[in-house]
């Protein structure tokens, strides 16, 4: 553990909490990629089925447990609760191109060729691009919800600072995991247009409002551009 994790858990935490405050209050899903929100189920649960063979402390505990249950809660009020405010037709991502390209990859490139090994590389491979519905729906929409971009800001500092976690138990630890810091390094690069508009927001001439949360079309060029460049790489 250090200020790095503990900043990034917290972040993620956060943004987990954000998108289900949002969907709560509203009473609606609208904007929001059920799709993102299934793989990320996916992932949580692949990645912790060590819940059920080890203990590592309660706090390590108490967040998976945490981030399983919220992530399947996410689903339900989006699938079962407000299912009338889900907008399928703008979240058409085929997520099948990530699941079976990532399945096979954590079958190939594992640190262990185990059950619970190639699950929880499945999980660090699919999480790097779980997120890539959420951005293809925003930038088919052209818009964002004010909460929608908080909760994907919190989402892209909680992966970028476990960079930085990496950094540290490297220096301090010699301990260098090159499949996470991998797939880190790409769902940061995923985020890095949204940080720049997110801090920025209608400066250097690019139309976005946190307010109306609305996409110039060349920022909308710029998603689909990195979207199916990620795919095709």
């Amino acid at each position: 553990m250090n200020i790095f994790r503990l900043i990034g858990d917290l972040s993620h935490l956060a943004a987990i909490i954000i998108l289900l405050l949002k969907i709560w209050k509203s009473r609606s899903c609208a904007g929001i990629s059920g799709k993102s929100q299934i793989l990320f189920a996916i992932v949580f649960t692949t990645r912790y089925l060590d819940l059920l063979t080890s203990f590592i402390s309660l706090y390590n505990t108490c967040m998976k447990v945490i981030y399983i249950g919220c992530a399947y809660a996410t689903v339900y009020l989006i699938y079962m609760k407000f299912r009338a405010t889900y907008d399928g037709n703008h979240d058409s991502f085929r997520v099948e191109f990530l699941v079976v390209p990532v399945g096979g990859l954590a079958v190939l490139i594992n640190h262990d060729f185990s059950f619970l090994e190639i699950l929880w590389t499945f999980s660090i491979y699919l999480e790097s691009v779980a997120i890539l519905p959420q951005l293809f729906m925003i930038s088919k929409t052209g818009e964002a919800e004010t909460i929608t971009t908080h909760y994907l800001f919190c989402l892209g500092l909680y992966r970028a600072l476990y960079l930085f976690n990496w950094i540290w138990r490297f220096y301090f630890e010699g301990f260098f995991d090159m499949i996470a810091i991998v797939a880190g390094v790409v769902q940061t690069v995923l985020y890095c247009d949204f940080f720049y508009l997110y801090v920025t927001k209608d400066g250097k001439g690019y139309r976005f409002s946190i307010i109306g949360g609305k996409f110039s079309t060349q920022i909308k060029a710029a998603w689909k551009w990195k979207i199916w460049y990620l795919l095709l790489v």
